[in-house]
């Protein structure tokens, strides 16, 4: 079982560009880290879609060159995938595809929808029938049903009758377009390529392709794009914008920009502001790879404390292994990360990571480097304990899951085992992420760690909600 929240997807577009389908695939490539479930590419060539997908690595599904004869075209959209538990099934993979009355259409969504059970439910009494549990189809059905004459009007529509989290690309035969959700929870970034526009959830796949970085689109705005170029709307009322800061503290990549900052440097700001808030006399200070590096560099620089490479990361681990029953204690830590004991052994620790949700895996990494050596191990945290769920794009353990919504800091210190541990506190971190003190945070959606929702759903409940892509 996973000790990280997890992402649900990532989004990648691009129109009018003679190898469209081949840079989608590289597009996603950038994108892998947003999910490894499933992926799926649709390209589209004037006159008609094509699509391929399937489950697996976007290198697994895509590695014969004869797939991509199979989408031609100058317009292509992605998508890759990570699901909730129990909802790992090929029907799902996007982008979904469908032909109806005006003809056929594609769709590639980052986020979730907290009211799409009802609209569904309200949808199947009028005679509408479903392929697929994602939450995704009920924008289909609702676009389709739509009488407005021009796809901005019905794309506009469709989305005014949900409610959520949505970075989300369409393709038509002739056309493309990208939406954010009022609030912008996710990032959607808008770039050009030899005079091809190009979307994505994150910059670093422009950065792949050599796609100059425009702008994000901003959140409740629309771009539509065909032959005759870009046109923005704004149909959606207005709100106040609420990013999910968690995209700072872990799912996007370090070389990627969202929402206006370059990720790399928040994550060393909110070690730094660690440090400055849990200092502690130790002798070396080591990193949990990948995603806790930026931080403990942060922490090291501000603390004064050496960094070394004391816990190495084993890049070639599948989803899924063959595990011993009882010959290999931590088995599944010790597949992933290997302690260096000569960086370890004697010495005062310090261990940097972005964040701690159940706590079972930051109990085997603290186990694991006092079997090498440490003679105190000290855990720090670069965000607050993540203590409610989410419900706008993230897979999430329910709330009795999580270890701080029922333990004090000192029992989940006894828990794993530490000398001490530390959180990164709310101001904190909003601070490192650039919010002005006083804002309270309006700037971003922190739900995780606060409770405070900026989108409000029909009901708490988990089996509530259709499944998360």
């Amino acid at each position: 079982m996973s000790d990280k929240f997890h992402d649900e997807c990532g989004v990648f577009g691009i129109f009018g560009h003679p190898e469209a389908s081949n840079l989608t695939y590289l597009g996603l490539y950038a994108l892998q880290h947003r999910g490894q479930e499933s992926c799926g590419i649709v390209s589209g060539d004037g006159k008609r879609l094509h699509s391929y997908k399937g489950m697996g690595l976007v290198s697994d599904r895509f590695k014969r060159d004869s797939i991509f004869d199979e989408l031609p075209g100058r317009n292509a959209i992605g998508h890759v995938r990570y699901s909730t538990a129990g909802s790992s099934d090929f029907k799902n993979v996007q982008p979904i595809m469908v032909d109806y009355a005006r003809g056929s259409i594609a769709v590639a969504h980052n986020g979730n929808l907290v009211d799409a059970q009802e609209v569904r439910n309200g949808l199947e009494h009028t005679g509408s029938i479903f392929s697929t549990t994602s939450d995704t189809e009920v924008l289909i059905h609702l676009l389709a049903k739509s009488q407005s004459d021009s796809l901005a009007e019905r794309v506009a529509e469709a989305l005014m009758s949900v409610k959520g989290a949505y970075s989300i690309v369409f393709l038509t035969e002739t056309r493309m377009v990208a939406v954010r959700d009022p609030n912008g929870f996710r990032p959607l970034a808008l770039g050009r390529l030899n005079g091809a526009y190009v979307v994505a959830s994150e910059t670093c796949a422009f950065d792949l392709i050599e796609a100059e970085f425009i702008r994000e689109i901003d959140p409740g705005e629309m771009v539509v794009i065909d032959k005759d170029g870009m046109k923005s709307y704004r149909p959606f009322k207005e709100t106040t914008p609420s990013p999910c800061i968690f995209e700072f503290v872990y799912f996007a990549r370090p070389d990627s920009t969202i929402f206006g900052e370059q990720v790399y440097k928040v994550r060393k700001e909110l070690g730094r502001q660690l440090a400055r808030e849990h200092h502690i006399d130790a002798d070396v200070v080591l990193a949990v790879p990948d995603s806790g590096v930026p931080a403990t560099i942060g922490y090291a620089e501000e603390s004064g404390i050496p960094f070394e490479l004391g816990l190495i990361r084993n890049h070639y681990v599948g989803r899924t292994f063959i595990e011993p029953q009882q010959s290999i204690r931590h088995f599944g830590v010790k597949l992933k990360l290997n302690p260096v004991r000569e960086v370890i052994e004697g010495k005062r620790v310090v261990v940097v990571d972005d964040s701690l949700v159940r706590g079972t895996t930051a109990r085997k990494i603290v186990k694991m480097i006092r079997n090498a050596g440490a003679r105190e191990v000290h855990m720090r945290l670069s965000s607050p304990p993540t203590s409610f769920p989410c419900y706008y794009g993230i897979d999430t353990p329910s709330r009795k899951e999580l270890i701080s919504s029922s333990h004090t800091i000192e029992e989940i210190a006894r828990y794993i085992t530490a000398d001490s541990i530390g959180y990164l506190s709310r101001e904190g971190m909003l601070s490192a992420a650039g919010v002005p003190e006083g804002c309270n945070g309006k700037r971003f959606c922190d739900a995780c760690f606060s409770g405070e929702y900026p989108v409000k759903f029909p009901r708490l409940k988990a089996d509530s909600q259709l499944g998360l892509f």
